[in-house]
């Protein structure tokens, strides 16, 4: 059988992206980008992610890589993956991701992330 080299590309295309985000997570970046006018970014995201303030990034206990475990930077204690294709159940509760996006934020940023860098960190851990 042959396939059109053109509509298995935009399948592959198509089905990496969207697979990846939980309905909670996709539900979150659609309403921030409405509340701020602006569509969720990952490349911004991926940056935020690896962006140091204070000597402090989210790599800092995340890791490189959210696809891995980290690890806190005090308590050593494990973090398991960010990523939602390591870790579906990840990015599941809206609850918990408004808690961990404002500790982690003060934390990391000293000061609250705003609705588009949420939207643009959650586009971009759909995408890894």
């Amino acid at each position: 059988m042959k396939y059109n080299p053109m509509t298995l590309m935009a399948f592959v295309i198509f089905t990496s992206q969207a697979v990846e985000a939980t309905p909670v997570s996709d539900r979150l970046i659609k309403s921030y980008s409405a509340l701020t006018e602006q569509a969720a970014d990952p490349v911004r995201g991926e940056k935020l992610w690896r962006s140091e303030q204070a000597g402090r990034s989210c790599t800092s206990c995340h890791g490189e890589d959210p696809r891995k475990p980290g690890q806190h930077i005090k308590t050593r204690k494990r973090i398991e993956p960010m990523a939602v294709s390591e870790n579906y159940e990840r990015l599941s509760d809206e609850t918990k991701i408004e808690k961990w996006f404002l500790r982690n934020c003060k934390w990391t940023l000293n000061r609250e992330c705003s609705l588009a860098e949420k939207a643009d960190i959650l586009a971009w851990l759909a995408t890894q």
